[in-house]
Order: structure tokens, then C-alpha cells, then sequence
């Protein structure tokens, strides 16, 4: 036979030649098959129809047989490349649920680190294999990034324009990601008053991460102090060229913060976004999304030791970017020497 399958019209047939009272053996040798094809065919395709008298009758109905072979053929396909490799779908789960990794990061770290697995799978594939539930512990709301509902017609109320550089002063050449030294600067806060300060360098996305008790401006001073201690008066400048920042009100006031607390002299360069317009600090806010991965919104971060909050910052240095062809920062930072 041409085709595997029985088609429609051969369905017809059937239904007519055993309301006509042929034996299976003569509708197979009619229509050139077997007879176990014939017999699974009336079998498949049996409907009980009421009759007038309102008695039931059961008998062969093409349109039921047709209907149920093209609802089991959508439910054919290729057998999943990851069936007979468990190691694989061990280690994916583990790196999802307890790395907190994304499937292009998974796929990137295996390269990196010369893993070998018996299965060779793309992301999008892996993607579509969580979104159908194929593995067992997984599905889309253990994606870092899956889509949530977002309140619309939220009203905001104006913030008061801080007396600072804007981002409009801030030299062009900085937007060329060529040179090392230029920052992105915000809080991540929760339920408590304790939050962390997030430095996010912009060439190489190197994550500096800092708690600290509320979020005031003297708080924030503090911590850019602690840096200055850490690297010396003269790398600070060196390290920390430029800060880009939004207009909160942990950030009001750039003179206290630009002013070196051993030098008394500048320090570094503070600039602040247009009101609303976090894509200007685009790469700081990608950072703040790897943390949350750690941290929810509404935790208390007063309860994460500082540890532990360092362990998310060497992971978020130690991650695989996509941008850097699956390169983290620390292997950026390596080569800069």
C-alpha cells in the first residue's frame, strides 16, 4: 500500500460495505487490506446512536473513526532527546531549582566547565519541555523569568527632582561600554528597613553588592566609604570613574557622596537618570533580577546573613552571559588583568 494509514475516503467505504453486510474478509480483500486493519478500524470507530423506538444500536461510523485518528495523530511525535539520559535531567532540575540558573545559562555552563552528557538539546527545546511539563519537578513558574500578571492604571506620584548631574552631562563616550570604571548604582529593598546596595559596573557587569541598615543617604555614604577604605583613595577613583543612579531619595544628596570622607576632594562622578526611566540604568536592573532570584520581593533581607549575600554576588560574577558569548564576568575581569 501507498499510505500507511486508511484515508477518509476509505472510511466511507468501510462504513458502507458493513452496513451492506460484507464480512471483514471481503471489505479487506475490496480495499487491498489486511484483516486485522479492518477489524481495529470497526472496533476504533464504534458509536451507539439512539434510535426512534428508543432503543440503542451500535455500529461502524467513519466521521467517528476519522475524528479520533487525527485527534491521536496530534499526540505523535519525535521521542524526547532527554528519555534515556536521567543524569541530564538530574542536573538540569538541580541547576533550575538550586542555582537558580536559566536553560541558555545551564547549556553555557556545561560548555565551560567540558561536561559530558550522553544528550545534545538546544534551549529552546529545553524551554519547550518545561512549558509542556516534561520534567517531573519543573514547570514555567520555576523559570527566573516567566511572565507575571502586571496592574494596569497604576497613578504615580511625582518625585521631587534632585539638585544633581543628569544623565544628559554624563560624557558620551560612556555609553560605548569600551572602557572600564563607569557604574550603575540602586537599592534593593523588601519588607524590613534593611536593603542592599548594588554597584553594577557597565563594561564587564561586575556586581558589588552591600548591606545595609535602611535606606538613607548617610547609609549610602557609608558604604561608598567602606569601598574607598577597601581599594585605597587613589584606586577608588581609578575603579569607580563615573556612578549612574535614579532619584531616590537615598541618593539626594551628590555632594556628600562624591566627597572623599579621608581627602575631602571628589572622589567620583555622580549622575542621575530622567525620572521613571530605569532602562538608563539597564544593566543594574538585569542584576537586581538575579538577585531577586535569591531574594523575593517582600522578603526581610534583615534575615540573610552577610554570607550569604556574598555568595549571590560571587554567583552573579561566576554567571555566563549571554552577551559575552556565555562568558561570566570574572573571565572579563581575567583578562583586564
Amino acid at each position: 500500500m501507498k499510505n500507511k494509514y486508511l484515508t477518509k475516503y476509505e472510511r466511507g467505504q468501510i462504513e458502507i460495505l458493513h452496513k451492506e453486510g460484507y464480512l471483514v474478509k471481503e471489505i479487506a480483500q475490496k480495499l487491498g487490506r489486511c484483516k486485522a486493519t479492518i477489524y481495529n478500524e470497526l472496533k476504533r470507530g464504534q458509536v451507539t446512536f439512539l434510535q426512534s423506538d428508543l432503543t440503542t444500536k451500535t455500529t461502524y461510523d467513519a466521521f467517528a473513526g476519522q475524528r479520533i485518528r487525527e485527534e491521536r495523530s496530534k499526540e505523535k511525535g519525535r521521542p524526547l532527546k532527554i528519555g534515556n539520559d536521567l543524569n541530564f535531567v538530574k542536573f538540569f532540575e538541580h541547576m533550575i531549582l538550586e542555582k537558580r540558573f536559566s536553560p541558555c545559562a545551564i547549556l553555557a555552563y556545561i560548555r565551560n566547565n567540558q561536561l559530558s552528557f550522553s544528550t545534545n538539546v538546544c534551549f529552546k527545546t529545553l524551554y519547550n519541555y518545561v512549558h509542556h511539563k516534561v520534567f517531573l519537578n519543573l514547570d514555567i513558574t520555576k523559570l527566573p523569568y516567566h511572565k507575571k500578571l502586571k496592574h494596569k492604571n497604576k497613578k504615580r506620584e511625582a518625585k521631587k527632582i534632585i539638585k544633581g548631574a543628569s544623565i544628559e552631562d554624563r560624557p558620551e563616550f560612556i555609553n560605548d561600554w569600551k572602557e572600564y570604571g563607569h557604574w550603575e548604582m540602586d537599592t534593593v529593598y523588601g519588607s524590613s528597613l534593611t536593603c542592599l546596595l548594588v554597584f553594577t559596573e557597565r563594561m564587564t557587569r561586575q556586581e558589588l553588592i552591600i548591606k545595609m541598615k535602611d535606606r538613607t543617604n548617610e547609609s549610602v555614604c557609608k558604604a561608598l566609604n567602606k569601598l574607598e577604605r577597601r581599594y585605597g583613595v587613589v584606586n577608588f577613583r581609578n575603579i569607580f570613574k563615573t556612578i549612574t543612579c535614579d532619584n531616590g531619595v537615598e541618593f539626594s544628596n551628590p555632594d556628600l557622596l562624591e566627597t572623599s570622607y579621608c581627602s575631602h576632594q571628589k572622589r567620583t562622578n555622580i549622575y542621575y537618570c530622567h525620572p521613571y526611566s530605569s532602562c538608563e540604568r539597564g544593566s543594574n536592573e538585569n542584576a537586581n533580577k538575579l538577585i531577586r532570584r535569591f531574594i523575593p520581593k517582600g522578603s526581610d533581607i534583615s534575615a540573610y546573613s552577610n554570607d550569604f549575600i556574598k555568595y549571590i554576588q560571587n554567583w552573579i560574577n561566576e554567571y555566563p552571559r549571554k552577551i559575552f558569548q556565555y562568558r561570566s564576568t570574572n573571565m572579563l575581569l581575567k583578562d583586564l588583568g
